[in-house]
C-alpha cells in the first residue's frame, strides 16, 4: 500500500490488482474505490490489461496517478510490461520516461 497525492494505492496479488482509494483528511484511505488497474502477472513481464475509473470520477486525474504508480512498481520488480490496455498504451506514449518498460503487444 502507497499514497500518492491524496490517493492510497492497494496492491492485490492474489487479484492480480491495483486499486484506488481516495484519502481523508486524516490520511487514511476511505472504503470507496476509485479506480483500479487489472493485470496477468508472468515471470518476466506484468500484462496490463484493464483500467478503470468510475464516471463520476472522470477527469480528476485518478487513471493517469493509478498507472504511473503501477508502472514505478514494475519498474522496481526488475519486470517490462505488456500495455494491452489502451489507457496504458497511451500514457507511456505520452511518457517517455516509461517507454524501455514496454514489452511488444502480441497481435
Amino acid at each position: 500500500m502507497a499514497e500518492i497525492g491524496t490517493l492510497h494505492v492497494k496492491h492485490s496479488p492474489g487479484q492480480e490488482r491495483y486499486e484506488a482509494y481516495f484519502v481523508d483528511e486524516d490520511g487514511l484511505p476511505t472504503d470507496e474505490r476509485v479506480g483500479y488497474v487489472d493485470y496477468v502477472a508472468e515471470v518476466e513481464q506484468v500484462v496490463l490489461t484493464h483500467t478503470v475509473v468510475p464516471e463520476r470520477y472522470a477527469g480528476r486525474g485518478i487513471a493517469g496517478q493509478l498507472v504511473k504508480f503501477v508502472l514505478d512498481d514494475v519498474r522496481a520488480s526488475g519486470k517490462k510490461v505488456v500495455p494491452v490496455c489502451s489507457y496504458v498504451r497511451n500514457y507511456i506514449a505520452r511518457h517517455p520516461e516509461y517507454a524501455d518498460l514496454a514489452a511488444p503487444v502480441p497481435q
